[in-house]
């Protein structure tokens, strides 16, 4: 996988989140540039990287009543925000189980929870105004599941995110 300086802000914003454990909400992150933050921020600087391309994660508050994907609608970055990031858990079905899906929105959720099939994942998806994109994907079990990323692993998201930026 090639490096970068947003595939990096993606997999330290999954090893922040990983660290508290499953089952939370959705989380929203500004991209920054570091040296636009030290700039700022001088008494940062000892917690943050030397690398001078590198990207700062800053995580924001967000209305836990309403679908990340509805509040993505309303956002619009300053230009200081270089882009930003999203973490969500779901569940995913094997293609062959969608066929046997209720169309109802609440069936549907309950059908999917139920199904013996389902695997929880925590989805990572971090955009750029450049139109870079990295993500990642967990699953939840076996605990040591291996970590899945590249640029387009969750295109929804990514693309939700992508609107925010223009």
């Amino acid at each position: 996988m090639p490096d970068s300086p947003l595939r990096q802000a993606a997999l330290e914003i999954e090893r922040h989140v990983a660290a508290e454990g499953w089952d939370q909400p959705p989380r929203l992150f500004a991209l920054v540039p570091t040296a636009d933050l030290i700039a700022r921020e001088p008494a940062l600087a000892d917690q943050l990287s030397s690398d001078p391309a590198s990207i700062t994660p800053i995580e924001q508050e967000l209305d836990h009543d309403r679908e990340l994907e509805d509040l993505l609608t309303e956002i619009e970055w300053p230009d200081s925000v270089i882009g930003c990031a999203a973490v969500i858990e779901r569940i995913m079905l094997p293609p062959e189980a969608e066929e046997s899906l209720p169309q109802d929105p609440d069936a549907l959720l309950a059908a999917a929870a139920a199904h013996p099939d389902r695997r929880e994942v925590r989805l990572v998806a971090a955009v750029t105004r450049g139109k870079q994109a990295h993500s990642a994907v967990r699953a939840k079990e076996p605990a040591d599941a291996e970590l899945l990323e590249g640029p387009d692993l969750v295109p929804g998201l990514i693309e939700h995110l992508r609107d925010t930026l223009t």
